[in-house]
């Protein structure tokens, strides 16, 4: 059965009424037929039938035993950390989430949770990496917002041998291109407001565990800690899944003729897109991946603020926005937007250059993408030629 086929009937049917769509169960409590005796269900923030159902979806989808989902991405990776305690090390990835990093820095790093930020491309940084106090391992890959891959099923072999978890942010690819579980990762983590929801019109994140055990810890730590998704926002994901797979080979597809473009265009630098021979890691990610995502990155060669400014203010298709993985394409400055909480100095120690600009591939036609890039382009063209100009003039 392939993929596609199972997804849509990993989808149930409503049991009690034949719906052939999952219900929302809008409220906020349960009957009991004695103190303690119900069916399954006491209050929501515990469990609800329409989340639950999409836990056990999304569980199937990465191939783990159990799932939580919650009120937003940051609540899922809180709910990982979590599982640790005071005196414990992160080994995580350099090229990291910005909210991700501040979540670390501000907030865990004064209950004494210390994060190592290491390339984690380089197998042999994570492993010359690991103290005796580290216990959990940090991956995104690709990574946000320069698509960085990491070899998951090198690194797992690395974290069982010295007993740590390792958790995957699996954000970019989705379920739809990647599974780490099956890699040997023991915990994913999804911003589901991206790929899975798919239609910008949630907040949510989900924790997916590779066993039971640990998906018990991590469902305790969602009931104590209360961030728990909604029964609506639940729903909304679950619609989204149902088109998953087709949203994700139109991106896929879109952002490797968009990104084939941006290497040709004379004021472009760099291209960050894995699907690209020439991505670094483009090998390890045929290796691991069936596509390459729909998240593109790239720098100018004028690398300044100001040039990127004149690109991402200047787009029509292209909407100036936080958040990925939508139907419609964003663009975002990643230094002044998704990464202004990184210290300036770290931020462009693991790539994030000041010119630097996410690219979301939406689901319109390629080519109407190329021409909204390409007049942006040549505003920056415009203002350097009349730059060079008065220099001269002077």
């Amino acid at each position: 059965m392939s993929k596609a086929t199972e997804l849509i009937h990993s989808i149930p049917v409503d049991p009690l009424t034949g719906s052939i769509g999952v219900p929302i169960y809008q409220t906020s409590t349960f009957v009991q037929q004695a103190p303690g005796v119900n069916k399954g269900y006491d209050y929501a923030r515990s469990n609800n039938p329409t989340r639950e159902t999409l836990e056990k979806i999304v569980a199937k989808l990465e191939g783990g035993a159990a799932a939580s989902a919650f009120a937003s991405g940051l609540a899922a990776i809180d709910a990982v950390v979590k599982l640790l305690e005071s005196g414990d090390e992160i080994v995580a990835v350099d090229d990291i989430y910005g909210g991700a990093f501040r979540l670390f820095t501000k907030i865990y790093e004064k209950f004494g949770i210390r994060v190592n930020y290491v390339d984690t491309t380089d197998v042999t940084n994570v492993i010359d990496a690991i103290t005796p106090k580290t216990k959990l391992i940090w991956l995104e890959t690709p990574t946000n917002p320069t698509l960085k891959i990491s070899d998951i099923e090198a690194i797992a072999k690395v974290a069982k041998q010295n007993n740590l978890l390792l958790c995957v942010d699996n954000t970019f690819a989705s379920p739809a291109l990647q599974q780490p579980i099956l890699l040997g990762a023991d915990i994913i983590v999804h911003s589901a407001t991206k790929y899975l929801g798919g239609h910008s019109d949630l907040i949510a994140g989900i924790v997916v565990s590779r066993t039971a055990e640990l998906g018990e810890q991590i469902k305790f730590i969602q009931n104590a800690s209360g961030a728990v998704l909604s029964p609506n926002d639940s729903w909304l994901v679950i619609r989204g899944i149902e088109t998953l797979p087709l949203r994700v080979e139109k991106h896929c597809k879109n952002a490797q003729i968009v990104a084939e473009y941006l290497q040709t265009h004379p004021l472009v630098d760099q291209v960050f897109y894995p699907g690209l021979p020439s991505h670094p890691n483009h090998d390890i990610a045929v290796k691991q991946q069936s596509g390459f995502g729909g998240v593109i990155s790239f720098t100018l060669k004028n690398d300044t603020e100001d040039a990127a400014f004149k690109v991402v203010c200047n787009t029509s298709l292209f909407k100036l926005a936080e958040s990925l993985g939508g139907i419609k394409s964003l663009l975002c400055h990643p230094a002044n937007m998704t990464h202004k909480s990184v210290p300036v100095e770290k931020r462009r120690a693991a790539g994030v250059a000041d010119s630097l600009i996410r690219l979301s591939i939406g689901l319109e036609d390629p080519e109407d993408l190329i021409a909204d890039i390409d007049q942006a382009l040549q505003r920056v063209h415009a203002h350097t030629e009349s730059n060079n100009y008065i220099t001269a003039s002077i």
